[in-house]
């Protein structure tokens, strides 16, 4: 099966490759809960869940006052676009 375009909405994807896109960009799957996903980089963390209708972002101790921020990217959103808003940081 040839690979999707990166400009595809990310719905357009099946489950197997939007795994295998996040382990690619770092991520890593928890065991326990599937549709959970988390990724470490030198300046943020971040866990990432994929919902029913949309991908959440929680970017870990990432306020100013060292709360978290959360993020929410809708499927229908370009593969692409939601790499660049997630993996750029919060």
């Amino acid at each position: 099966m040839p690979k999707l375009n990166p400009n595809s909405p990310l719905y357009n994807f099946p489950l197997p490759e939007i795994e295998n896109w996040l382990k690619q960009m770092g991520c890593e799957q928890n065991p326990q809960q599937l549709n959970c996903w988390y990724i470490k980089k030198l300046e943020w963390e971040a866990e990432i869940t994929l919902e029913i209708e949309d991908l959440n972002v929680n970017y870990l101790n990432a306020g100013a006052d060292g709360s978290d921020i959360k993020r929410v990217f809708r499927y229908s959103l370009s593969r692409r676009d939601i790499e660049d808003a997630v993996f750029s940081g919060p």
